[in-house]
């Protein structure tokens, strides 16, 4: 295995574990994340789903959320800041929601549907005075189903989409709402507002952050929602985003949980008395291809061997076993998995065949560039991973080479799409992807009109069947006529190999044995609120 990569950052990383002061106060909880800095704190987060797990949902509400209370069953959808909310039987384009009462800001001001259209408008109206490029650029493409938006009383909102979408609620789910009043107040400055976030979240972010370096949350002890007030009185995060500067972090005793540990590290984290929590979550790990012209990705076969060249086994002795084979884009036994004939089997030899029938061969080995990251939110331990894809790939005729960059720059390229200078003319790029909704989990990959700059669908993969099949999405409601739908959806992305597909991460964290009361959704997104430290 090499580890190359890996050598030049452990020196430059490690030394932040000792950054976390020591004292601190009873009931705080230290969290070393993956990332390389805090997430964008003024609303919308950047940093993928773990900017959002650790800034967004402890500072902020959305109107739609999910339910993280329970271990044993899938996440569902449930009502947030919106007590309610349904799709209009005459019109299936218009929604309404019904807001809660008696909401405040941690600055004190109202919560209401005024606020509401506010931040739809930071996101969505480049006129708006409170237009935000940093966070449109984060939440715009979460909702490309929304076509306008008013307010119908204080407490009410009407939310109009383009077509008919039943993805709606899910969409919604991502947006995360921020106070008019404190923008105001801080000079209409997002930048001010930054170092003195103001939402409705459990959590107030009440001296600021320090760069790259940790941010303090405190409990919101007047929280809406009574049975989520934190009993921990602070949530401090720590940017650590080499694997064994984490572990070192735990050992010594500088924080109380890391995510992602070195899976090397976890049968010795074991006995030393601290718990490695895990579960099964909507997630993957993927090389998401580019299907632009000229991309080599383009030829069916050639996507085919790939997926026949991994050793999906090996990875899983890689990482401790702490992950999940792929045998599709969703993982075994998920409700939309359906029945797809194409196995995601290791086969080098029928790989080989794919590629001499592609024209390739040991005369003309295929060589292209993939875009990785040496860390980031859900990409668990991507240098060694990706290396050995790389030695799986040599195996049937495929030279990889890798242009890295840090994770917020991957994302940047990934919304910015395969054709963007920024991309550096790479054919591929790791991604692991938050698949918990239709939308999210399918749609915005792999729809034509959802190129950039209108989506995420960064190879610019264009289908008219799969087009078709998204359509039948959107405008079926019933969840189990859906469902079936979707079954065709995961069919289509397998048999035709859309993705390099590897595995399924168990969302490993290692925990202090004082950390007490967690519980570990089978969701991207956690619950602070029970948490103690004893």
């Amino acid at each position: 295995m090499k580890r190359s990569i890996l050598t030049g950052l452990l020196s430059v990383v490690a030394a932040q574990a000792l950054m976390v002061s020591t004292v601190l106060g009873a009931g705080t909880l230290r969290i070393g994340m993956t990332l390389s800095d805090i997430p964008l704190t003024t609303g919308q987060t950047d940093q993928g789903g773990e900017g959002q797990r650790f800034v967004g949902f402890t500072l902020y509400d959305s109107l739609v959320e999910w339910d993280l209370s329970a271990s044993d069953k899938p996440s569902v959808l449930v009502p947030g800041l919106a007590k309610s909310w349904a799709v209009d039987a005459a019109d299936k384009t218009k929604w309404i929601f019904k807001l809660r009462e008696n909401v405040k800001f941690h600055d004190g001001s109202a919560f209401d549907a005024a606020a509401v259209v506010w931040n739809l408008d930071k996101l969505l109206k480049n006129d708006a005075p409170q237009f935000d490029p940093r966070q449109s650029a984060q939440g715009k493409s979460r909702i490309p189903a929304v076509a306008s938006y008013k307010v119908i009383d204080p407490l009410t909102v009407e939310i109009s989409t383009k077509t008919p979408d039943a993805t709606l609620p899910y969409q919604l789910a991502w947006i995360l709402l921020s106070s008019p009043a404190n923008w105001e107040k801080l000079g209409k400055s997002w930048d001010a507002v930054a170092q003195k976030p103001s939402g409705t979240g459990p959590w107030k972010m009440e001296n600021g952050f320090k760069p790259r370096e940790r941010a303090e949350l405190t409990a919101n002890k007047t929280y809406w929602d009574t049975a989520r007030v934190p009993k921990l009185d602070k949530l401090v995060l720590v940017p650590l985003p080499e694997a064994n500067a984490r572990v070192a972090a735990l050992r010594s005793g500088e924080v109380d949980w890391i995510e992602a540990p070195a899976p090397d590290a976890a049968a010795s984290l074991k006995s030393a008395g601290f718990v490695i929590s895990t579960n099964a979550y909507p997630h993957n790990w993927t090389w998401h291809f580019s299907r632009v012209e000229g991309s080599p990705w383009n030829d069916i076969r050639v996507r085919k061997a790939a997926n026949l060249a991994v050793d999906r086994e090996g990875e899983k002795e890689l990482l401790g076993g702490m992950m999940i084979p792929a045998t599709g884009f969703f993982p075994p036994g998920h409700q939309w998995f359906g029945n797809p004939t194409f196995k995601l089997t290791r086969d080098v030899e029928a790989a080989k065949k794919l590629m001499a029938e592609a024209g390739y061969g040991p005369g003309k080995r295929m060589q292209t560039t993939v875009l990785i990251s040496p860390s980031g939110s859900g990409q668990m331990i991507p240098l060694p991973m990706n290396e050995y894809i790389q030695q799986n790939l040599s195996e049937i005729g495929i030279d990889i080479k890798f242009e890295v960059a840090d994770w917020n720059t991957v994302i940047n390229i990934w919304r910015a799409g395969a054709k963007d200078p920024s991309a550096k003319g790479v054919t591929a790029m790791n991604y692991s992807y938050f698949i918990q909704d239709p939308f999210t989990g399918f749609i915005r990959h792999l729809q034509c009109d959802l190129a950039p700059p209108a989506g995420t669908n960064w190879g610019y993969y264009c289908d008219k069947d799969m087009d078709a099949l998204f359509e039948k999405v959107r405008n079926t409601f019933d969840a189990a006529d859906q469902d079936k739908v979707l079954q065709k959806v995961h069919e289509k992305y397998v048999d035709e190999a859309l993705f390099l597909m590897v595995t399924h991460d168990v969302n490993a964290r290692a925990l202090s044995k004082q950390v007490k009361g967690f519980v570990q959704p089978q969701n991207w997104f956690l619950d602070f609120s029970q948490v103690t430290i004893q």
